[in-house]
């Protein structure tokens, strides 16, 4: 079974090599400044073996990584071996869905845009089960509330002392398609505008008069590290999950997501053309 270590293990190495690119050290060059061989440096930008935490904090100081940084990284190193809330849950989980949980219980905000589904952290049980059914990879009663039941547990992020920010652009067909019949729909809208009363959401609806619209490569999650460094692209596609990670690729989706927000309706008029949609299925 993957379990949190190994997508801990994986997120330290990919951003202590980003550390070192950014730097623009080799893998000699750092070795040497910290008394160790370019073995081992290349080693800790890998997803294997161990590592030892005074050497990452020595080579984060020699790549001027920020404090935030530094700290963040040191505390993957420290943790690598610890397992997250899911390490717990029976069965295997996919590497991905492994590291989208191990990104999401880090991070300090999360930049959604969806264009079909309402996000998994905003969805009720009832909606939840009815996109899960609806997929055409044929699943079985026990895997979907396996699933459901994942969802449903990521949510309690929001209970934790300091939860992320979530902020999400949804385009209008997420609010006027019924999924799951009038009653389940009825429902999901109702959670929406009561979330959207949370300090911790912010809601936007891009509307079918926008037209054509900053993101036409389809929905996509920025997970926000404590630093814009350590930022991750996540895509959801039909092939399977890709993580971005690269500053160039980060630059992309941040942009559009700036894009979308400012072609989007204020709070205010989303919450509003939610209602709207809620007293139309009635």
């Amino acid at each position: 079974m993957t379990t949190g270590p190994t997508t801990r293990r994986r997120q330290l190495g990919a951003t202590m090599r980003k550390l070192r690119e950014r730097k623009g050290m080799t893998l000699e060059e750092a070795g040497k400044l910290v008394g160790v061989s370019k073995a081992t440096v290349s080693r800790y930008e890998t997803k294997e073996g161990p590592v030892k935490w005074p050497i990452v904090d020595a080579l984060c100081r020699e790549y001027d990584a920020t404090e935030t940084e530094r700290q963040a990284v040191v505390t993957w190193a420290k943790s690598a071996r610890e397992q997250g809330w899911w390490g717990s849950l029976p069965g295997a989980l996919p590497e991905t869905l492994n590291l989208l949980l191990t990104l999401e219980d880090e991070a300090v905000r999360e930049d959604h845009f969806s264009t079909v589904y309402v996000p998994g952290l905003l969805q009720t049980r009832g909606y939840a089960e009815a996109v899960l059914h609806a997929s055409e990879m044929r699943q079985s009663a026990e895997d979907v509330e396996r699933q459901v039941t994942i969802r449903l547990k990521r949510q309690e992020i929001f209970h934790r002392p300091h939860p992320p920010h979530i902020w999400a652009v949804l385009d209008e067909s997420v609010v006027r398609r019924v999924v799951g019949g009038p009653s389940v729909m009825r429902g999901q809208l109702d959670h929406l505008l009561s979330s959207a009363e949370t300090p911790n959401v912010t809601l936007q609806i891009l509307p079918f008069a926008t037209g054509a619209h900053a993101s036409a490569m389809g929905s996509f999650v920025v997970l926000g590290g404590a630093e814009p460094s350590l930022d991750v692209v996540y895509l959801d596609i039909h092939t399977g999950a890709v993580f971005m990670e690269k500053e160039e690729e980060l630059d992309i989706y941040r942009r559009a997501f700036d894009y979308l927000r400012a072609q989007a309706l204020g709070p205010a008029e989303s919450v509003e053309m939610i209602r709207r949609a809620r007293e139309e299925m009635q």
